[in-house]
């Protein structure tokens, strides 16, 4: 799996969620709502302490992440963090990899 968060979407997180020392913004997958690849399912976010880290990304001295328990809900997937001005938020955007079955 590949984590990409676009600069537009860093500039949006360090605008507007406080991270303390140690912590990262994990994205993970949730129960609800819909994905370009997911139906009853979208993704959550969250500020958290990595445990497991299936990836860990470092952006402009930001950590964000998704724990191996998530490992369901993007296997197969890269996933691109970006923003959508319209909505003042983040957006998500998934990818096939090398280890997409289907």
């Amino acid at each position: 799996m590949k984590l990409t968060i676009t600069p537009r979407a860093q500039k949006w997180f360090e605008g507007e969620i406080d991270v303390a020392s140690g912590m990262g913004i994990r994205f993970y997958g949730k129960v609800y709502g819909k994905t370009d690849v997911h139906e009853g399912f979208s993704v959550g976010m969250s500020v958290d302490t990595p445990e497991t880290p299936l990836i860990e990304v470092n952006e402009a001295g930001r950590l964000y992440f998704v724990e191996e328990t998530d490992d369901w809900f993007f296997k197969g997937y890269d996933l691109l963090v970006d923003y959508n001005a319209k909505m003042d938020e983040p957006s998500y955007h998934f990818e096939k990899n090398d280890d997409f079955e289907g």
